[in-house]
């Protein structure tokens, strides 16, 4: 439906926070942990797209190894979806191969799931839809 958010991977939200409001002229709206994750978010609008900010909450954290790797920047694009089971099982059958077998509750009252970054030029995707 549209890019939903654009996922940042940060060491410290609190900086990332300071300089994204500097950036864009507003402060962030929400901040959120999300414990299944093991990341704290915090969101901030630019026009009808959001940004995310992702703190690790702990070294074990995919966040944590993602910035080991490579550094903080860009994680993940996300995208809204109407029906996320529907989108799924499109993906799917044409051959993406999805990182959750279900969706899971993520931050910002989403359900989500991912894209295996290697099906998308080394991008990872997030299909996102609103808990309902």
């Amino acid at each position: 439906m549209k890019v939903e958010h654009i996922g940042i991977a940060v060491r410290s939200l609190e900086s990332a926070e300071q300089l994204f409001a500097k950036l864009l002229g507003s402060e962030s709206y929400k901040r959120e942990t999300v414990e299944s994750e093991s990341v704290t978010t915090s969101f901030f609008k630019a026009g009808e797209t959001k940004i995310e900010l992702l703190e690790a909450t702990s070294p074990a954290s995919v966040i944590s190894t993602y910035i080991e790797k490579r550094g903080e920047g860009i994680h993940h694009i996300a995208f809204e979806v109407e029906d996320i089971h529907q989108e799924m099982a499109r993906l799917q059958e044409a051959g993406f191969r999805l990182l959750n077998s279900a969706p899971k509750r993520g931050a910002d009252n989403k359900w989500v799931c991912f894209v295996h970054p290697k099906d998308c030029n080394g991008v990872l995707v997030e299909l996102c839809q609103e808990l309902r």
